[in-house]
């Protein structure tokens, strides 16, 4: 039986592309900066967020973290929007959080906060902050691609202020995808800009974190101080390339598919949706079945369908990937249906 795996697009495997370009890599010690591997795949990174140099990281955490204490010092702090992944990774464990000291303000809808309330925080007493963390897509409001327009307040307030940006684009294709333009255009904001490759570009390990010359001389020392710096990495590097290569023009597919799981899913009594679909993610509430989100995954797992549960106790999150057929979306839904009619009402 196949396992239909919507908890995130972090399971995918590997293409036969990718185990072809990992087993014949040139490879050589990165922490030298001699992996001719790493570097092709630093050097098409760059180029494709409109930035002059990258560094390859282990992930997506650690490249956010490093951006952070790049750009913020012993005495100074950022500041984000609430429910950002930065949000959690770094109030998730008190002894991570002192390092960058993060403050994060309330998330007004879509990923964005308060204007006001931004340049409040960067002028109040404390703490000098010096760097504003963005995040696209927004992964709590569901997926959002948030436009330029929508970040450009945000962006005007810490431009006066003199702030750094940092931009978390873990998904940032997709949003570039969803919005029809250039991930550049969205990544033009930004001082920095990282994004996975381990998650719908389907690499099986990594994040890129891309800025200026100056910023990823910098990072590169952060990235080692936390351990980050690895070795003969042209080796997972090499599928990293053929995912830039391959999996950015077929990700509206992915986004097709969301579209037509939520859809399908929104039929069944007691699931509603709290998010619109922009990209691949589906969030669906479950409390109207009677049942918890953690319930419904853990019932829905024999049958073959896995979803995550997510943050809240009644919210499920269901991710689309390259691996998951129009046929698959089918069959989730029947099961997620199948499941919610067994159960008795009252």
């Amino acid at each position: 039986m196949k396992t239909i795996d919507l908890r995130s697009d972090t399971t995918t495997r590997p293409t036969p592309a990718m185990r072809e370009a990992m087993a014949r890599a040139a490879v050589g010690d990165d922490g030298f900066q001699e992996d001719p591997t790493v570097i092709e795949l630093e050097e098409r990174a760059a180029d494709l967020l409109g930035k002059e140099a990258a560094l390859y990281m282990p992930s997506g955490t650690q490249s956010n973290l490093v951006a952070a204490l790049t750009f913020t010092g012993p005495d100074e702090r950022l500041v984000g929007v609430q429910g950002n992944h930065v949000a959690y990774t770094l109030r998730a464990d008190p002894r991570i959080a002192p390092l960058t000291k993060p403050l994060f303000l309330p998330d007004m809808g879509r990923g964005c906060s308060d204007p006001a309330a931004l340049r409040a925080a960067i002028d109040g007493p404390g703490d000098k902050i010096t760097m504003l963390m963005l995040e696209n897509s927004f992964n709590t409001a569901g997926g959002t691609a948030l436009t330029l327009e929508e970040t450009a307040p945000h962006v005007a307030i810490a431009r006066e202020r003199g702030l750094a940006i940092h931009l978390d684009g873990a998904r940032v294709f997709n949003a570039a995808a969803a919005l029809g333009v250039p991930a550049a255009t969205l990544a033009s904001v930004a001082d920095s800009v990282t994004f996975c490759l381990s998650k719908g570009l389907a690499a099986p390990v990594g994040s890129v974190l891309c800025g200026s010359r100056d910023f990823i001389q910098q990072a590169r020392v952060h990235r080692q101080y936390l351990g980050g710096t690895m070795r003969q990495a042209g080796i997972i590097a090499a599928a990293g390339i053929v995912a830039l290569e391959t999996m950015i023009d077929r990700l509206p597919e992915d986004h097709a598919n969301a579209k037509y799981l939520a859809e399908g899913f929104a039929q069944i009594p007691g699931i509603t949706l709290p998010y619109g679909v922009e990209t691949n993610l589906v969030f669906i509430d479950v409390s109207g079945t009677g049942m918890s989100a953690q319930d419904v995954a853990t019932r829905l797992d024999p049958g073959g369908v896995r979803l995550g549960a997510f943050y809240e106790p009644s919210i499920l999150r269901a991710v689309t990937h390259y691996e998951i057929t129009r046929e698959d979306c089918d069959i989730a839904i029947a099961e997620l249906d199948r499941l919610v009619a067994s159960v008795p009402v009252g």
